[in-house]
């Protein structure tokens, strides 16, 4: 991108059809109109969002770093906020957000440990049971 162009959220707003589509992520305006029948969660998932911050909605699914690298091929401008408009969803804008994020990232970040800890467990037990059962099924049949 040779020029880097300034836009509004009214700017942006207006682009949030499947012919004429722009998210805004990070404070960065990208328009996503040729990648809509590509997108491998389905279009409905980008029009869901289109025209507007789709930040959270982005950092939610949890995209890989090819997903971040086609970003940078739609960036369209930056946004400039306006009085008025809506708080950003970046947690790296505003420092009101940096202390509930940095929270709820850590406790995130332990439910996911906890969570695959129990998955673990979980399949540890259901082996054990499984193996019990075939031991105790071959000294019946002995």
């Amino acid at each position: 991108m040779s020029e880097t162009q300034e836009m509004t959220f009214s700017d942006v707003a207006d682009h949030n059809s499947k012919k004429d589509l722009f998210l805004i992520i990070h404070d960065k305006v990208y328009d996503a109109t040729a990648f809509v029948d590509e997108h491998p969660g389905g279009e409905e998932v980008l029009l869901d969002v289109g025209g507007q911050d789709a930040t959270e909605a982005f950092e939610d699914v949890g995209h890989s770093d090819e997903a971040r690298q086609l970003l940078d091929g739609m960036e369209k401008g930056k946004l400039k906020r306006m009085p008025g408009d809506p708080e950003p969803h970046d947690s790296t804008s505003a420092s009101k957000t940096d202390s509930t994020t940095s929270t709820s990232t850590s406790s995130d970040g332990s439910m996911g440990i906890a969570f695959y800890a129990l998955v673990l467990l979980g399949g540890g037990l259901a082996f054990g049971a499984y193996k019990y059962l075939q031991a105790k099924s071959a000294s019946e049949s002995k």
